[in-house]
């Protein structure tokens, strides 16, 4: 199957994947009118059985849509420090039981997961995760680089929307984004839409981890809609006339209107090599998941 690989998507065309089977098709419709073929749909944290239908929907989904190749949970083992646009109610703590909570509704489904390693029993549950075949990438964490490399021996090999929702690059503490550049088994996912990542930053990144940037959209349901306000996993979202999208009240970015078509112009008008930009939108994506 051509066209991009998108492997971080909360929705699109007015629809959150999840919401319903009609709409998650709808969804995925959309961005494919943008050039995705492939797309892994991505569910924000939520109480553990609004994940379950949202799941079973994505499922439903699955079996009339081959493009859908599967879910990424970004959550809920994030640091409640680093949240983002994600509820702080429906945070939880890797416990073996909650891991296996989670792999028992997804019933092979899960393709993706994000999650903090600094939190108590991360490590445990990155290995249990690995081992049952899913993607596990660091993210939404004020993980240090020692934390973070720990993450990448235990089979961690993502980096959840690089440079946002982390600790930054400091000269004593490089943080997940260092301990990512440094290591060759580890993807960094970036967001290109000239918002998340300065322009500049994105070309440096291609340029310093060549073959390891994986170009994502994060979009929510306005990626290809209209500006207006939305729901993102029950939270209210503003998307202005610029295609920002912030959560109700505040400038916390709330996932983006991105397609991976734009995200590959916002790379190359920065600086990237077209060849790159597109190979970080389809091989790069292709070899995370194994495809």
């Amino acid at each position: 199957m051509s066209g991009y690989v998108d492997i971080h998507c909360h929705g699109g065309g007015g629809h959150a994947f999840g919401g319903t089977v009609d709409g998650t098709l709808a969804a995925v419709a959309a961005h494919r009118a943008h050039g995705s073929g492939r797309i892994v749909a991505s569910l924000v944290s939520a109480p553990p059985a609004v994940t379950a239908r949202a799941v079973a929907v994505i499922r439903e989904a699955m079996a009339a849509e081959p493009a859908l190749l599967g879910v990424h949970l970004e959550g809920p083992f994030l640091q409640p420090a680093r949240k983002g646009a994600h509820d702080p109610a429906s945070l939880a703590i890797p416990t073996p039981e909650a891991v296996a909570a989670l792999l028992d509704a997804c019933d092979g489904t899960m393709r993706q997961i994000t999650i903090a390693p600094e939190l108590p029993g991360a490590l445990a549950a990155i290995e249990t995760l690995v081992e049952a075949g899913v993607v596990v990438a660091v993210g939404h964490t004020e993980a240090t680089a020692a934390q973070a490399r720990a993450a990448f021996d235990r089979g961690a090999t993502l980096l959840t929307h690089g440079l946002n929702a982390m600790r930054g690059i400091s000269a004593r503490e490089p943080g997940p984004v260092g301990a990512a550049l440094a290591d060759e088994r580890v993807t960094i996912e970036v967001i290109a839409d000239g918002i998340h990542v300065d322009p500049g930053l994105i070309a440096a990144l291609f340029r310093t981890a060549p073959g390891r940037v994986c170009l994502v959209t994060d979009a929510m349901s306005a990626a290809g809609a209209a500006p207006g306000r939305y729901v993102l996993g029950g939270l209210d979202v503003d998307v202005t006339r610029d295609g920002r999208a912030v959560l109700a009240g505040t400038d916390t970015l709330a996932g983006s209107t991105l397609t991976l078509d734009r995200a590959i112009e916002v790379c190359v008008a920065a600086g990237v090599p077209r060849d790159a930009a597109v190979a970080a939108a389809t091989g790069v994506p292709e070899r995370v998941l194994g495809l």
